[in-house]
């Protein structure tokens, strides 16, 4: 599928976009700029799916599932207090939409060792988490997972950092790889009587149907026609297939699934409190729900230029984690004042952190607004998430039935 671009989407017909996160419990500001804001976006130009991967915080942390539930409802907290709105994004947790496990299991079947083996995180965290049993089926097929997550809505984007681009890659080659051995859907629509001369066309390049010249084909001469035409599509490819198609005819072939293209996600620079990438294990986060209080005694204790160690000595802010933040929370002209009185030492890292912090406290204020609403009435945000889940589920179950049929013939069984 060639790759989109966000002004290129028309309201007539938005493209669906996909995306999750795991519960891990309160967001942080990190998790604001690093996903929420790009959510907040592309809400207003997509039709999106956003879930809670309660099945996936399993693949890394199966041995204490306590906190799973109490997270998720925060995580949806923070979601809906940030403006992700159940009127413009369908909001749901992950295992309440069965059809994940099962277009899982079934993509599995077709899903070679070595494809999930040769994935860049799973490597990366096989290093980096050695202190946790992560020599198991469901560790090893969570790339799997995520392709099940996205393929289940016939996403057509995925919005990802470069990082995760390889696990776009690695579902694009699942869907061909499915879509190769089960072959194309031809719609039915091509036997109806006014798409007569279309069947000819058709038949004039593949010279296989019987009973063509008819207003409606017999159901066992459809079936024959059809299979070879899915015979033929699977043998040559089906982009190939379609490429040579009468352009009239074109429109009734489909893949059963949709191969989903990425949008890169462009993230600011946001350190954490001690430079170092924002990370709750690291403990260097500002929470969306942290007091005011709290916040400014966390900012007054931030890292700033290594190199300044007195207050005579100009500053780079350049280097400097506190200026990062003052570019994301303060407005521009206060952000040209500290550039400039920083580096001519006419500011301390004192001033510069409390000027910073209150400008974050406004920012923020409004979200922690909206998070005390719904924490005064968590039944709401659990009804936003069950609703999502029904509307989620229809669309799954429509994936679902062309995944079965395409797999195992079940319709064409019933009909002879």
């Amino acid at each position: 599928m060639a790759e989109q671009a966000p002004e290129q989407v028309t309201a007539e017909k938005r493209k669906r976009v996909v995306s999750g996160m795991r519960p891990t419990g309160r967001l942080h500001i990190g998790h604001y700029f690093g996903a929420l804001q790009n959510w907040l976006k592309l809400q207003k130009e997509y039709e999106c799916f956003f879930f809670v991967a309660d099945w996936h915080a399993l693949t890394t942390h199966y041995e204490d599932t306590s906190s799973v539930a109490e997270n998720t409802l925060q995580v949806a907290i923070d979601w809906l207090s940030v403006g992700l709105s159940p009127e413009k994004s369908t909001l749901f947790v992950q295992s309440s939409v069965l059809e994940h496990a099962e277009l899982h299991v079934l993509l599995s079947m077709i899903t070679p060792l070595s494809w999930l083996e040769r994935v860049p995180t799973y490597k990366d965290q096989i290093e980096n988490l050695k202190d946790r049993d992560l020599g198991t089926y469901g560790f090893l097929g969570y790339p799997l997972l995520q392709s099940a997550d996205i393929v289940i809505y016939d996403a057509d984007f995925v919005p990802v950092g470069e990082d995760q681009v390889p696990h776009v890659e690695l579902t694009r080659e699942i869907v061909r790889r499915f879509n190769s051995h089960f072959g194309p859907e031809i719609s039915e629509e091509l036997n109806l009587a006014g798409n007569r001369k279309a069947r000819l066309e058709l038949n004039s390049i593949v010279h296989t149907g019987k009973f063509l010249d008819v207003e409606v084909m017999p159901s066992y001469a459809w079936y024959e026609w059809t299979t070879q035409l899915k015979k033929i599509s699977r043998e040559i490819g089906f982009e190939n297939a379609v490429e040579e198609l009468p352009e009239g005819v074109r429109k009734f072939y489909r893949t059963t699934v949709v191969e989903p293209g990425h949008l890169l996600t462009e993230t600011p620079r946001l350190p954490g409190l001690d430079g170092r990438r924002m990370a709750k294990s690291y403990g260097n986060s500002i929470w969306l729900s942290d007091p005011p209080d709290e916040i400014r005694a966390k900012v007054r204790n931030m890292i700033t230029d290594p190199q300044r160690q007195r207050r005579t000595d100009p500053g780079r802010p350049e280097v400097c984690p506190v200026f990062a933040w003052h570019k994301l929370f303060s407005p521009p002209n206060t952000v040209a004042e500290v550039d400039r009185d920083c580096r001519a030492a006419a500011i301390g890292c004192v001033d510069c952190k409390k000027m910073m912090a209150e400008n974050l406290v406004k920012w923020i204020e409004p979200i922690q607004a909206k998070r005390k609403e719904f924490e005064a009435n968590p039944q709401k945000v659990w009804g936003i998430l069950d609703a999502g889940g029904k509307k989620a589920q229809d669309v799954a179950r429509g994936t679902m039935k062309r995944v079965r049929n395409a797999i195992f013939k079940w319709d064409e069984a019933r009909k002879t």
